[in-house]
């Protein structure tokens, strides 16, 4: 695996270095925001982990320009602002993993082989269709009735999540758990910010709706089998 670090702090910028390569991963690394982004854009790599407070260009922006690519390169962000507005801010930009800082190198590995996990996890089933719903796993599009649905790539993860949980009840944690690995507060409202982005797309216009509301309990993907 070839991983980017995007970190104006040497020190930590090195100490990740070292740890990286000690486990047999091959790393460049990025003092700045601008060459960063530059980096990211020109190469592939299997994962970056990117820094907020960066000269030249802010984090969150690095994230927003790399998705607007349509990249899916696995981001980490690494920032000593860890409030629960902070992680969430970086995730909606596009972020797969979000670790405060400090943090101990034994969990910036675990999350990175998270990350390749989950990638591999998603591709066990290929495509899946559900009434005129075809997802590919693989290219990560969806399609139903013909039309493209034009995911982000979160609300692709929200809807692999409900696939792989068909005919099955889930909570707002569990989605806030599994989709953004994090535990979000209960004054958080992202679950069904993004559960309605994705009903906009997925069933707008379209008599038998795929996601279906258990109010007081949380969402169940079943057109067929189960009513709101």
């Amino acid at each position: 695996m070839h991983i980017l670090i995007i970190e104006d702090q040497l020190g930590l910028q090195e100490m990740v270095r070292m740890g990286l390569e000690e486990n047999g991963f091959q790393v460049s690394v990025a003092n700045n925001g601008i060459d960063g982004l530059d980096l990211l854009l020109k190469n592939e790599y299997s994962a970056a982990i990117v820094d907020l407070l960066l000269p030249g260009m802010h984090g969150l922006d690095i994230c927003r320009q790399v998705r607007a690519t349509g990249s899916l390169v696995p981001i980490i962000i690494v920032s000593a602002l860890d409030s629960v507005e902070d992680r969430i801010a970086g995730l909606e930009v596009g972020a797969d993993d979000y670790l405060p800082k400090p943090f101990h190198f034994n969990e910036l590995m675990a999350r990175l082989k998270a990350l390749e996990r989950r990638k591999v996890a998603s591709y066990n089933v290929l495509v899946k269709e559900v009434d005129n719903l075809v997802v590919d796993f693989v290219n990560m599009t969806a399609v139903r009735a013909g039309k493209n649905l034009d995911l982000t790539k979160k609300e692709f993860r929200l809807l692999e999540f409900f696939l792989k949980n068909e005919n099955r009840v889930v909570t707002k944690a569990d989605i806030a758990k599994m989709v953004w690995d994090i535990d979000f507060d209960t004054g958080t409202n992202i679950v069904e910010v993004y559960v309605n982005y994705l009903r906009n797309k997925l069933d707008k216009g379209f008599d038998n709706k795929l996601i279906h509301t258990k109010f007081g309990v949380g969402y169940i993907f079943n057109p067929d089998k189960h009513a709101d």
